[in-house]
């Protein structure tokens, strides 16, 4: 490998652990900003979407499902990977419509967020989907996803008092809400 340097550090060699579909573990040997060696352990996930569908009633929907690495159920906007030549448009179109069965006549791109910056590689593109039409999702058997309706202004309470942890719904969430209010200060 040749030396590479990210920001005030210097990779010296790269070594990969682990490495499936979705996820690669690497370790890094660096020199610090003090000349110093180190070693950084870094996971690199695919890059994905996370989509908060709102209806016209100024519902949002999400689904609630259990998540193995944090050991409890958690309230999240519908998101999933981008597969490979997908734009991320598409892939909110689809997550959308396989987790909850929504179609978007509306998708609007609210911008790119990294759910964890220190030692996770994880990029995911953010997108508010409305004008909404419902029919039957279309989950995969290993996912266990429950439908949850809630006003917009209930999920900014969510998130403000903790019931929503997940970092990218909570962003997108208080996204959400900005844009609506921005919308309905110009009408």
């Amino acid at each position: 490998m040749v030396e590479k340097k990210v920001g005030r550090w210097t990779i010296k060699g790269s070594e990969r652990v682990y490495g499936d579909e979705f996820v690669e573990f690497r370790v890094d040997e660096i020199e610090g900003p003090d000349g110093k060696p180190r070693r950084r352990a870094v996971t690199k996930l695919l890059p994905g979407v996370s989509v908060l569908a709102l209806d016209a009633e100024g519902f949002v929907h999400l689904v609630k499902t259990f998540r193995y690495a944090v050991e409890r159920e958690s309230l999240e906007a519908v998101a999933g990977a981008i597969d490979e030549g997908e734009e991320p448009a598409d892939a909110a179109r689809r997550e959308l419509r396989e987790e909850l069965g929504i179609e978007a006549g509306e998708l609007l791109d609210l911008g790119h967020a990294d759910a964890v910056t220190s030692q996770v590689l994880s990029p995911a593109r953010l997108f508010l989907a409305r004008g909404l039409k419902f029919g039957e999702p279309e989950q995969e058997e290993t996912e266990n996803l429950k439908p949850v309706k809630v006003t917009l202004a209930e999920a900014v309470a969510l998130v403000m008092s903790g019931e929503i942890t997940q970092a990218l719904t909570g962003l997108l969430i208080l996204k959400a809400e900005k844009v609506v209010s921005e919308e309905r200060r110009r009408a």
